[in-house]
């Protein structure tokens, strides 16, 4: 049968605060193809990266540089801080959540040294994909926005 779309229910805030701006946008094939999924990109203007959803972190990267979480819906979100930000190891990243935590959105998951990070990567955008099918529609393209800003993007699910 045919699968439809609804708009969710569930808020999603701003990750950072910095400049909104559309996947499409991203300098990596991988997130701008959106072949992992849906969402949207900011590029932060601080080292801080706070969390869009309510849910459950399910993964943090050994380098800091990716966290997933689960929502109470069953939406599951990636977050990645940079392109090629890999390389790094780690160095200049901080975390304060772990694995099975339950966190709210705008709680405080990763701190990162945007200045020296800015040196040595291609792009520091802070990227949100949506992983189950989900398609992500902006309310502010190219707008600035502030960690926690609510009504940034709609988001719309499948049934």
């Amino acid at each position: 049968m045919f699968k439809f779309l609804k708009k969710s229910k569930f808020e999603v805030v701003s990750p950072a605060s910095g400049i909104l701006k559309n996947l499409s946008g991203v300098p990596d094939e991988t997130f701008s193809s959106k072949c992992l999924g849906d969402g949207f990109a900011i590029e932060p203007s601080t080292g801080e990266v706070y969390s869009p959803v309510e849910g459950k972190i399910t993964m943090i990267f050994e380098t800091l540089h990716a966290v997933g979480l689960k929502c109470n819906n069953g939406i599951e979100v990636l977050l990645h801080i940079g392109i090629d930000t890999v390389s790094l190891n780690g160095k200049g990243f901080q975390s304060f959540v772990t694995i099975g935590q339950q966190v709210k959105a705008g709680e405080l998951l990763i701190k990162f040294d945007l200045e020296t990070i800015k040196s040595k990567v291609p792009s520091t955008d802070i990227i949100v994909v949506f992983t189950n099918g989900e398609t992500c529609q902006l309310m502010k393209d190219s707008q600035k926005v502030t960690n926690g800003e609510m009504d940034i993007v709609d988001i719309l699910q499948k049934k």
